[in-house]
């Protein structure tokens, strides 16, 4: 009787295991794209922090028709993103398309190219403050100006340097 009743449990098992397996349909494929793909594409870098990443997914993704202060009246809608390393002032326009943007990031890891222009240029410098800025728009190329400006110091000598993403230094 034991062994009857194991193997009818053992059956149970496998067939709630093996039923699953024939039930399941194949689901059509999906794409997910960003509405503001241009500007995620145009800001994005190579080595671009992650808090900074973030904002500006937040903004990317911001759907300025489902907010409480969408009206059709008005052609320019003014939304700011903060995070506690950075602020993003972004302008959509009535269709829900990001425009422009006005970033500013303070203290965010810096790019390897930069660091290294830094160091090949100022040997025997240290970086006390960083401050991160990207102008966004949305112009028929959708350009992105994107610049570092840093404090350098040695011993009690400062000096202020403004470091493009690719590590040119002006």
């Amino acid at each position: 009787m034991r062994t009857r009743t194991l193997m009818v449990v053992a059956t149970v098992c496998a067939l709630g295991y093996v039923a699953p397996a024939f039930s399941q349909e194949t689901l059509p494929e999906v794409t997910v794209t960003a509405a503001n793909y241009k500007y995620l594409k145009n800001v994005n870098g190579k080595d671009v922090a992650i808090p900074v990443q973030r904002l500006q997914r937040m903004a990317a993704s911001y759907d300025i028709k489902n907010s409480d202060i969408y009206e059709e009246d008005y052609d320019t809608y003014f939304i700011s993103f903060y995070l506690p390393e950075g602020q993003i002032l972004a302008a959509y326009n009535k269709d829900g398309k990001l425009i422009r943007t006005a970033e500013k990031y303070k203290d965010v890891k810096l790019p390897a190219a930069v660091t290294k222009a830094v160091i090949a240029r100022f040997p025997n410098w240290s970086i006390t403050k960083d401050v991160y800025l990207v102008n966004y728009f949305d112009a028929a190329d959708g350009s992105a100006v994107k610049k570092y400006k840093l404090v350098l110091q040695n011993g009690n000598k400062q000096v202020r340097v403004q470091v493009n993403e690719e590590g040119e230094i002006s």
